[in-house]
């Protein structure tokens, strides 16, 4: 592991400045880079691995256009070398529900994960077993102000509403979820197996978004208006099979391990 020499794209988003923390912390040989240098940089056949944590407003919100592909733009600036390339993709490509596995049916629904379908395809096509993907759930992480964003995970809306004095409750909804630490951990084990192929990133469980919140709200002494959750939290309730990874690699993954860890950012962020 100490001998890869690792490229992660895009340092300055939640997913990158967190990864590339972390690999510095395991004195990795780790460096990192935004889109637009990667582009332009040369020398990159020193490298072994590539990690995009990039993407583009286009991408997200329009239909498919190449262009915007960051992915792709990455498989075919680095199809004639050896490098490695791990992309990060979405739970949003499946159909929404109970027990996903990575081969069950797709049934993307927005733009953004129609367009992450279409990418997973086309760098798989150029880069077959030189590409390991990763379908991420919900994040959990600490609000950070300095990273950049395209779009609001569950932990922004949450923290912030909580700013405001106000916590959503939600009995029946259910969602998966990983905190930022554990996918880190996940990643760097992923790294070291020298895995290929798609790979559900999760706990694997369902996490009622009550519970969740009673996790996150925990320190929160202050006074506060509990108010009925968002509708789009409604529709999509779902947990991601994450066998395959587990049998992959040996690490802690439970419900315990998530609960410590919301806890942490409670006491954090309301302290």
């Amino acid at each position: 592991m100490s001998k890869k020499k690792i490229l992660i794209i895009g340092q300055k988003g939640l997913i990158g400045s967190n990864l590339f923390s972390y690999f510095k912390k395991k004195r990795s040989n780790v460096y990192s880079i935004s889109f637009e240098k990667f582009l332009k940089k040369k020398d990159i056949k020193k490298f072994d691995i590539v990690i995009n944590c990039t993407s583009n407003k286009k991408f997200i919100k329009n239909k498919y256009d190449i262009r915007n592909d960051n992915d792709l733009i990455i498989a075919n600036k680095i199809l004639d070398t050896k490098l490695k390339l791990i992309m990060i993709s979405t739970r949003k490509i499946y159909k929404a529900k109970f027990n996903i596995k990575e081969l069950d049916k797709k049934k993307p629904i927005c733009n953004y994960s129609k367009n992450k379908l279409i990418s997973e395809a086309s760098v798989t096509k150029i880069l077959s077993k030189r590409v390991l993907i990763l379908r991420i759930s919900n994040i959990l992480h600490l609000p950070n102000n300095n990273r950049r964003k395209l779009h609001k995970t569950f932990s922004d809306i949450f923290f912030e509403m909580a700013k405001k004095g106000l916590v959503y409750k939600n009995k029946k909804t259910y969602k998966d979820f990983i905190s930022i630490k554990k996918f880190n951990q996940i990643v760097f084990e992923l790294v070291k197996k020298n895995l290929s192929g798609p790979f559900n990133v999760s706990l694997g469980k369902k996490i009622y978004i009550k519970q969740l919140i009673e996790w996150l709200n925990y320190y929160n002494l202050k006074k506060f208006k509990i108010v009925n959750i968002k509708n789009s939290f409604n529709s999509d309730n779902f947990t991601l099979n994450n066998n395959k990874l587990m049998r992959s690699i040996v690490i802690k993954n439970d419900i315990n391990d998530l609960r410590k860890e919301c806890l942490k950012m409670s006491k954090t962020f309301f302290s």
